[in-house]
């Protein structure tokens, strides 16, 4: 699972793109119905994929369990991106069912991230993060 970090970082990144357009497309229309789109899209994808992301990196060994990681980034990645998909719907349609049930996909991978990363803090020899290559570099002994 070593393209997991980046999978997660470019997914952030996408939502990062998508939120910042829409964005700057409101601001030129002077239309800020949607606000709450381009929030979740910023907060849940850029910056809690981004976060998920680097944790990945740091802790190799949470993407030791493939179908755990898999399932992991498949909730939280899929609906980060739905989720404001289903706001919209609400704030156009009325009906918050879509966003209701992504809601419930973004709650369940964050939970799942959350149990890996108390399961990996249990064992000790599994806890510890990546050195960095400048540390390796410069024979810093490990903490």
């Amino acid at each position: 699972m070593q393209r997991l970090p980046l999978i997660f970082l470019a997914t952030a990144a996408f939502c990062l793109l998508l939120g910042t357009g829409l964005g700057i497309g409101m601001g030129i229309a002077h239309d800020f119905r949607f606000s709450p789109v381009h929030a979740h899209l910023n907060l849940l994808g850029w910056t809690s994929l981004a976060l998920m992301g680097l944790t990945y990196a740091v802790y190799p060994a949470l993407g030791q369990n493939r179908l755990a990681a898999i399932a992991q980034f498949t909730l939280s990645g899929v609906s980060a991106l739905l989720f404001p998909v289903g706001i919209a719907i609400s704030i156009d349609t009325g009906n918050p069912g879509f966003a209701i049930a992504t809601s419930l996909a973004w709650f369940a991978g964050v939970a799942l991230f959350l149990a890996r990363i108390v399961l990996l803090a249990l064992r000790p020899d599994a806890a510890a993060p990546r050195r960095r290559a400048s540390d390796r570099m410069l024979h810093v002994p490990a903490e």
